[in-house]
């Protein structure tokens, strides 16, 4: 066999690896692994000044949900007069694919928006919407068929709460496992993804506004979940209680960041005087090493994990103030804080982390332990002081919204 023969051979099989890769997906909250990392993804050296290239944008209605991406297609969940509607659209070019709704008659509690305020959950084939009355929908990916609904508020009585229903599902196998937050425990709920029935019930308390993840730790799976008073991990298997311990506070309070899962220490965190707690995970269930509000005491943003550490967000979006963190949650200590910010939330792409605040304001600084590094700042949304909406990032494009409008900018290569 020729040397010429074996480069050649060798440049084609390249070729059709670099052919077969897919994009980058984000296709639920906090993007693939639910931790705010965009795997895969390469961001351009420099931004312009004035902020990166808009690529389409389209007009979209109430709701505080993000959008979730998946092979080049965007699922963008909002509320138009008494409907809930998804809207697959083409990631590139923004036109729309399909959309489906379903009658919604949530009113509101303490916000005036009463759009969803959950990011679509997009599998293989389905995509799982949960609505702020409380209805679980599943839909074909390819047509926005419905597949199947549940009412979960009317199902497992369900209160619901200050904001609606607020926690996005998470998949695990056959089965998506939802924060309903039901009364006769049914705290937490597993419905069949074929057809929608209750596949386990368990644990008591209502919901809160954090999503659930699935973990493996010591090579045990966990879903671990943050109710309204408690954390829990569950088996995904059965909904058997693994661990729980209380985290949350009475009263006017809410429960918003994701459970972050690193080595055998978990870590949660909330506002309201509750603070934080860094426990660990082993087979005879949790050991609370630290607990307090001097690390960290994040409303509803999730704290993203770098190396050791994790950066955050500190304060309150309802206060409108953000103090960017960040912290060594084994040794206990803030490594640097820097003030002065909106409140927002935070994603990482390899050594960057990008700060979406609620003003609008996008700001790129580097994950650096040692100090604060900003690298750009720009404005790219309208302020939104009603509402908290998280960011996807999928192919080198940021997905962003406010109260009136779906913006697709560039900001990295397209994979």
């Amino acid at each position: 066999m020729s040397q010429n023969y074996l480069i050649c051979l060798v440049t084609v099989l390249i070729g059709m690896q670099t052919a077969a890769t897919p994009a980058a997906d984000w296709p639920q909250i906090l993007g693939e692994n639910r931790d705010g990392i965009a795997n895969g993804e390469i961001l351009l050296p420099e931004w312009p000044s004035s902020g990166p290239e808009e690529i389409w944008q389209c007009d979209v209605g109430q709701g505080f949900a993000g959008v979730a991406v998946k092979a080049d297609v965007a699922y963008l969940f909002h509320r138009k007069d008494d409907q809930e509607i998804v809207e697959a659209r083409k990631a590139a070019t923004g036109e729309e694919i399909w959309s489906s709704a379903a009658d919604c008659h949530y009113r509101g509690g303490i916000s005036a928006d009463t759009g969803p305020r959950c990011v679509p959950l997009v599998t293989k084939d389905r995509v799982i919407v949960f609505g702020v009355d409380g209805t679980l929908r599943c839909l074909d990916a390819a047509t926005g068929r419905q597949m199947w609904m549940r009412d979960t508020w009317q199902d497992f009585r369900a209160p619901e709460g200050y904001f609606g229903a607020g926690s996005s599902p998470v998949v695990f196998k056959d089965r998506v496992i939802v924060n309903v937050g039901g009364r006769d425990n049914a705290a937490v709920v597993a419905f069949s993804i074929a057809d929608g029935k209750t596949i386990w019930q368990s644990f008591s308390d209502t919901a809160s506004y954090s999503s659930p993840i699935i973990a493996e730790i010591d090579g045990n799976l966990h879903a671990i979940v943050v109710t309204r008073l408690n954390t829990v991990s569950l088996n995904p298997e059965d909904g058997s209680v693994r661990f729980k311990f209380p985290f949350g506070m009475r009263g006017p309070t809410v429960n918003g960041a994701t459970p972050v899962v690193m080595g055998d220490q978990l870590f949660v965190t909330s506002s309201y005087r509750v603070g934080s707690v860094w426990a660990r995970v082993s087979d005879g269930g949790t050991e609370n090493v630290a607990s307090g509000e001097d690390l960290l005491a994040s409303q509803f943003a999730t704290p993203v994990k770098y190396k050791t550490f994790l950066f955050a967000v500190d304060g309150r979006q309802d206060s409108g103030s953000g103090t960017v963190k960040c912290i060594d949650p084994a040794g206990q200590k803030v490594l640097w804080e820097k003030g002065g910010f909106d409140y927002g939330t935070l994603v990482r792409v390899n050594d960057d982390l990008l700060f979406l605040t609620c003003e609008g304001a996008l700001i790129r600084f580097a994950a650096d332990s040692e100090k604060y590094r900003e690298l750009h700042r720009s404005t790219v949304l309208k302020p939104t002081p009603q509402g908290y909406r998280l960011p996807a990032i999928s192919n080198g494009r940021l997905f962003i919204r406010d109260d009136t409008v779906l913006k697709c900018l560039r900001i990295g290569e397209e994979i």
